[in-house]
């Protein structure tokens, strides 16, 4: 099954100054989704925002608000991320003990329930879980800071998700060094949704973020062909 590709900035790397605007930007520059990564300086080495913050982003933008919850625990604020308009919200595997409960809480919210795998998590923790699955994020980096270096054998790991979910309609996205040189080498194994930060938000407004959009849409759907 061929699943459409998807350009996921993540506003991360964005002017946070002004952020409503660079989310209206970067859509109006062809990115289908918005990555919002969510960090709670417990779970990963940093904190960014919650909850209060993408509730003010969802007027700017009618893309797809792609959570990305590094917090642990992730289950008691769920309710308030769906509130706040996110449409997929993203659990990571290690960041709690009832992951089919963490998932089935999501969809009962009416939303899209993914789960992310850190780099040195095997792709194998997600066999019993694909059921309630919608998306499964693979990083290619230890999360926590953008600008961070694509981890080589994360190709191969996609690859592995890739073989996992088969025919099932669950999207294969990848976070991490997303730059035009690296995209490539993942969505020729299989992934279609592309988490990119510092390639994405480089120089200001939609004339730029259209250029960089293109750009790594060439590049990967290039490796796709």
């Amino acid at each position: 099954m061929t699943r459409p590709l998807k350009i996921a900035p993540s506003i991360l790397a964005a002017n946070f100054a002004k952020l409503g605007q660079e989310v209206a930007d970067v859509t109006e520059a062809g990115a289908e989704w918005i990555h919002l990564d969510v960090m709670d300086g417990h779970f990963v080495p940093n904190i960014s925002y919650g909850p209060a913050v993408i509730k003010a982003l969802r007027p700017f933008s009618t893309a797809v608000f792609d959570c990305h919850l590094m917090i642990s625990p992730a289950d008691p604020y769920l309710e308030a991320f769906a509130d706040a308009g996110c449409d997929v919200i993203t659990v990571h595997a290690e960041a709690g003990p009832h992951l089919h409960r963490s998932l089935q809480k999501i969809r009962s919210l009416g939303k899209k329930a993914g789960v992310s795998l850190n780099p040195a998590t095997p792709v194998s923790v997600l066999e019993h879980v694909l059921d309630d699955l919608d998306l499964i994020l693979i990083m290619s980096v230890n999360p926590g800071f953008g600008g961070q270096k694509f981890i080589p054998a994360m190709v191969e790991k996609t690859a592995q998700a890739n073989l996992l979910i088969g025919n099932r309609p669950i999207e294969l996205e990848v976070d991490g060094g997303v730059t035009a040189e690296t995209a490539p080498l993942v969505t020729a194994v299989g992934a279609n949704v592309l988490v990119a930060g510092s390639a994405v938000f480089k120089g200001e407004g939609v004339d730029d973020y259209r250029k960089t959009v293109d750009t790594l849409r060439k590049a990967a759907e290039g490796a796709r062909a």
